[in-house]
């Protein structure tokens, strides 16, 4: 392929929501999921996140364990896969925990919508900034230019636009869903695919390859995406 392999990975409620109503960032994932996200992420080469959970949620995106960093140094890797954000206007804080947090590669892809001034500042901060001339970055030239810098194996951590419009492109191979026993409700909580949506003639067509009941009462889902 000429894109990473690629899967999004994502924590929700017993009704289908990935944040609440006020979209902070509320917590979902029970201990042994944040341990097994852990893990994911360490077999990772790069981590993608969408624009409004980068500059919303400015998130770490960084392996937690340190035995899990000791042994990506072991195998050659850097302590932490890539960081990849993705957004129209990137209005990103230089001190966030996006940039900051580390030691990590960081690349952001972006529009010319952002100011030159804004540009210079992230390059300056040892940011690596893909801009595309367009009014929305190009998810296929993305993916394309992820697999020359050497992210062969591609993390995706929403938020739910993100993920919609990477499944509608067909540009991913796995679904990972974990979802715990709570309800959030909310008509305009985010899900785990928002975006413009489908139509039935065009829904993406999955697979279920496996499925685990945990003892914490929480369900892990993991399905094979047909590109179409």
């Amino acid at each position: 392929m000429n894109r990473p392999y690629t899967f999004i990975n994502v924590a929700m409620t017993a009704d289908g929501k990935i944040d609440t109503f006020e979209r902070k960032g509320s917590a979902i994932s029970s201990k042994r999921d944040k341990s097994r996200v852990d893990e994911l992420r360490a077999a990772a080469d790069g981590i993608l996140v969408g624009g409004r959970t980068l500059l919303d949620e400015t998130p770490k995106l960084t392996v937690k364990s340190e035995a899990l960093r000791e042994d990506r140094v072991r195998r050659g890797l850097s302590p932490n896969p890539v960081k990849v954000g993705v957004v129209t206007i990137a209005d990103i804080p230089l001190e966030s925990d996006f940039i900051k947090a580390g030691p990590a590669r960081v690349v952001i892809f972006t529009t010319n919508q952002t100011s030159k001034d804004k540009l210079a500042e992230l390059t300056a901060s040892g940011v690596e900034v893909f801009v595309h001339d367009a009014p929305r970055v190009d998810l296929n030239s993305m993916m394309q230019t992820l697999k020359k810098i050497g992210v062969d194996h591609l993390m995706v951590e929403g938020g739910g636009t993100m993920n919609f419009e990477l499944m509608r492109l067909g540009l991913v191979d796995e679904l990972m869903l974990f979802v715990a026993p709570m309800i959030f409700g909310g008509a305009n909580a985010p899900t785990p695919a928002d975006g413009t949506g489908l139509l039935r003639d065009a829904a993406v067509e999955m697979k279920l390859m496996d499925v685990e009941k945990w003892e914490d009462g929480g369900v892990l889902l993991r399905y094979k995406i047909f590109s179409s």
